[in-house]
């Protein structure tokens, strides 16, 4: 799971009437902080100092965080390079092989299998690569780096409660760079939320059991507002007179109204022509186009990059019977460093795009959107070396 950017927290918190530095600083003075904190927050001094005792700073962890350059690839790339065959292949058996815990899933959570399949193949290939960085490190060495404390310092004081649960070894509980734990990848505090005994053995072990792990992840969906029972995507093909300023996340009309602008499924029928959606073209007019409901955008809580959103979402269907997705004939797109000179240009004009990061998240596409229709082109979001050079 890619972790939501926040902005910079305040430099000192007051907790129990102490003030504690939040980031920066002395490692050794940061962690006796954060001790003195935890401390002051009713937790026994003796567990405290179990806790902290093996804590280090890894510097792994912060080039970990600097460097995510696999989110500048198009859908397209980016979706052929995480759905292999081996991926749909072992999802299949996988759902043979915990039938039981899907359809508990779907009888509680009202969540498809194909849903659980994809975060579960993606975040780990079904378990197999579950990050070996320590977690307690990454967690300390990540509030201690002053980029987001605020996201990480209050997982330590959820890893600690873990601890006392007897579910979080500060020594050998591994897991990804980011504080992630397990074969779905969730925090420490969405354990301590979310955290299901899948497998009815006293204890959530998002590690080694796949029952606990699926359940738990779909509690967190429906924490973070699944409708149950609810489609998420759908491919559908786009008529070449569609007024594009319709499409985007940000308008939205029933799927029955799109249908009857000329948006068709490409398989099947329109999955709930009742619900309310939106019509995605991650390359534009002429690349693939998909009818997006309510649903999809909880998986914007649990992951912040639109192409992994919709590369996940995507593979959900396909598990789930979808074909293949049309790629269609789109324009070139741009190149991580065009795409921060586009971003730069944008802002010069006013129009915000979050971070000037290279990254077409979704602020840059509503940006790239509305300078699209400012210039008298078809504005379908999709920045390419000509929108580039007018601009």
């Amino acid at each position: 799971m890619i972790l939501k950017p926040l902005a910079t927290a305040l430099t000192l918190a007051l907790t129990a009437g102490t003030a504690f530095a939040q980031c920066g600083g002395d490692f050794g003075g940061f962690v006796a902080g954060l001790k003195q904190e935890t401390i002051s927050r009713g937790h026994d001094p003796a567990t405290v100092d179990r806790f902290f005792a093996s804590v280090r700073y890894d510097p792994k962890v912060i080039q970990a965080d600097r460097a995510q350059g696999v989110f500048q690839l198009d859908f397209t790339t980016f979706a052929r390079r995480l759905i292999s065959a081996n991926r749909m292949q072992t999802g299949q058996r996988k759902a043979q092989e915990f039938a039981a815990t899907f359809d508990r899933i779907e009888r509680d959570y009202g969540i498809s299998p194909g849903v659980l399949l994809a975060f579960w193949a993606f975040e780990t290939d079904y378990g197999a690569f579950q990050g070996d960085y320590n977690t307690l490190n990454a967690l300390v060495t990540l509030s201690h780096d002053c980029r987001r404390p605020e996201l990480f310092r209050p997982q330590i004081f959820a890893a600690l409660e873990l601890y006392k649960h007897g579910d979080f070894e500060p020594a050998s509980t591994t897991g990804a760079w980011a504080g992630e734990i397990g074969m779905v990848q969730m925090l420490p505090e969405d354990i301590l939320t979310n955290g299901v005994d899948g497998d009815g053995d006293g204890h959530v072990t998002l590690k080694t059991s796949a029952p606990d792990a699926l359940m738990s992840g779909a509690s967190m969906l429906r924490s973070l507002g699944w409708r149950a029972g609810e489609p998420w995507l759908q491919e559908v093909s786009v008529p070449a007179e569609l007024d594009w300023t319709k499409t985007g996340l940000d308008h939205q009309m029933t799927a029955a109204d799109w249908q009857a602008l000329g948006v068709q499924p490409r398989a099947g029928t329109m999955l709930r022509p009742d619900l309310p959606a939106s019509v995605l073209l991650p390359q534009g007019r002429n690349g693939p186009a998909f009818l997006a409901y309510p649903n999809y955008r909880v998986y914007f809580e649990w992951n912040q990059s639109f192409v992994y959103v919709l590369t996940a979402a995507y593979f959900a269907t396909r598990l789930e019977g979808a074909p293949v997705f049309d790629p269609g004939n789109p324009e070139p797109g741009l190149s991580g460093e065009q795409m921060k000179e586009l971003q730069r240009r944008l802002v010069a004009r006013g129009y915000d795009v979050g971070d000037v990061d290279g990254i077409l998240g979704e602020k840059t596409r509503e940006a790239v959107q509305q300078v699209q229709l400012e210039l008298g082109l078809p504005a379908d979001a999709w920045p390419t070396p000509a929108l580039l050079n007018r601009l």
